[in-house]
């Protein structure tokens, strides 16, 4: 259930966002042990001169391969974060060649309420899932 934004830099092929793609959603199955058919994910290209990614004075150098991944989420537990974050680096590094100081993920976490999967109904909240 967790919904994906990927901004990143234009200029990857359909295969390279493919393959992060499922970079991706393998870390979140394995750290949020999800179902395997809770895939909800958006990937939102910009121009080079569109994206200013800094280091917040940590000295962390970024390429244009530089990615920012937005995951927004019922709440889950710190270990499940560090999990996912740990993993989703590895995964991203192994499989698409992009280095770790290139990936900025940040969390918004809502609640039962906020979702809506179709038709107008909150199936968190009717049970439905």
């Amino acid at each position: 259930m967790p919904l994906i934004r990927f901004d990143l830099i234009e200029g990857r092929s359909d295969e390279e966002l493919a393959t992060l793609l499922d970079a991706a959603h393998e870390a979140m199955l394995e750290a949020f042990k999800v179902p395997a058919g809770d895939r909800y994910q958006l990937v939102y290209q910009h121009k080079p001169a569109a994206v200013r990614i800094e280091d917040t004075g940590l000295g962390i150098e970024r390429t244009q391969n530089v990615l920012i991944v937005s995951i927004t989420t019922r709440p889950r537990t710190r270990e499940e974060k560090v999990a996912f974050n740990q993993l989703l680096v590895e995964k991203l590094e192994q499989r698409c060649g992009i280095a770790s100081s290139d990936v900025m993920i940040n969390y918004v976490t809502n609640s039962d309420e906020d979702w809506s999967f179709g038709h107008g109904e909150a199936q968190f909240l009717t049970g439905k899932l």
